[in-house]
């Protein structure tokens, strides 16, 4: 396999961070946490440092430890959009008690608001139906059969404006073509949606669909419908077989692999030294213990992180890494030692010094 030429660096922004004690750091800010401040530091940090994607994850749920609640991961995205520049922004979307007709509109909207650096990661609800009172609750199939309809339905919602549907002719008083808006006619088992979309087709056409492959089911979606999929391993090893076989699955469907990203899940503490970040990890397992890792994990120093994505590359385990901190205040203090070079971006070496004695 060979190793992809940029490396994509997505990160993960939940709450204070993944681990559920890391509100109770000092340098926390989780007294903030439902401001938009908050937010808009840690994304902007990490647009300005040179990440490829934030992803903003999303639940109808608590937490389950340390439970803060939560803001609406659209919402957040919508409210950093301005304020953002390179950065893609992709919330995730529960589609099981959220109507397609509303998730497509959202997204779309998103686009509008990024110029075209917006996504969407597809999940689904489990256990929360008495939150809403309209349906029992979904086994696995159901479910997955639920989300397959509503990725569907968005886009072919997002397609149902033609780009140049909007004339603006002043002369005529017609703003629309209306022949250039099309019903989608859609009728499944969960869904039945007449459009068009409210909503103009956005500024990508399509805004990038996420679906992460955790199991039999989301991985079978994910194969047939999403243009980035993320993944959680043990190891690299196990890294560079779960994207081996889903690009394999992905051509079976007919699909293009080239045109389909792996992401690998990466659990990370960055500190000053080794020896502190391990401290910090410590410190935290102490105030709320957590079950030993069954995804890669660093802990270290931003150096030490650039050796490893180094290696994630040239082994081919992922076409990109989405990272998520254990505690966001330390990860963003890191973000400019981590920031991607110009030439790591471009796949170039760094060159020797012509004049520096060589061995």
């Amino acid at each position: 396999m060979t190793a992809r030429r940029n490396l994509l660096l997505g990160v993960e922004l939940s709450g204070t961070g993944a681990h559920p004690a890391s509100w109770r750091r000092p340098d926390s800010r989780a007294e903030e946490l439902f401001t938009a401040g908050y937010w808009l530091d840690a994304i902007t940090a990490a647009d300005r440092h040179g990440l490829d994607i934030v992803f903003l994850p999303d639940s109808f749920a608590l937490q389950p430890a340390g439970a803060a609640g939560r803001l609406e991961a659209v919402g957040v995205a919508a409210r950093v959009a301005a304020a953002t520049y390179r950065v893609g922004l992709i919330p995730q979307v529960p589609v099981t008690h959220t109507e397609p007709f509303h998730v497509s509109k959202a997204v779309a909207s998103l686009d509008f608001a990024t110029l075209g650096r917006a996504g969407w990661e597809v999940t689904v609800s489990r256990g929360q139906s008495a939150l809403f009172g309209r349906k029992a609750e979904q086994d696995e199939v159901s479910l997955w059969a639920e989300a397959d309809e509503a990725v569907e339905v968005v886009t072919r919602l997002w397609d149902s404006w033609e780009d140049d549907a909007e004339i603006r002719d002043a002369d005529t008083g017609r703003f629309v073509d209306r022949d250039k808006l099309h019903y989608i006619d859609y009728a499944g088992a969960h869904f039945s949606v007449k459009g068009p979309s409210i909503t103009p087709r956005p500024p990508q056409g399509q805004p990038i669909v996420v679906i992460r492959a955790a199991d039999p089911h989301s991985t079978a979606l994910a194969v047939r419908r999403a243009d980035v999929i993320r993944v959680a391993a043990a190891d690299l090893a196990s890294a560079a077989q779960a994207r081996a076989e889903l690009r394999a699955a992905v051509a079976a469907a007919g699909r293009d692999p080239d045109l389909v990203s792996v992401l690998v899940d990466l659990d990370v503490h960055l500190a000053a030294t080794e020896d502190n970040a391990v401290v910090d990890v410590a410190q935290l397992e102490v105030w709320t213990p957590t079950p030993d890792p069954v995804t890669l994990r660093h802990i270290g120093t931003a150096d030490t992180l650039r050796e490893l994505l180094g290696r994630i590359n040239a082994t081919g385990a992922g076409d990109g890494v989405v990272l998520r901190p254990l505690a966001v205040a330390a990860f963003a203090a890191a973000l400019p030692k981590l920031a991607p070079r110009l030439r790591d971006r471009l796949g170039l070496p760094r060159p020797a010094n012509r004049y520096a004695p060589t061995a």
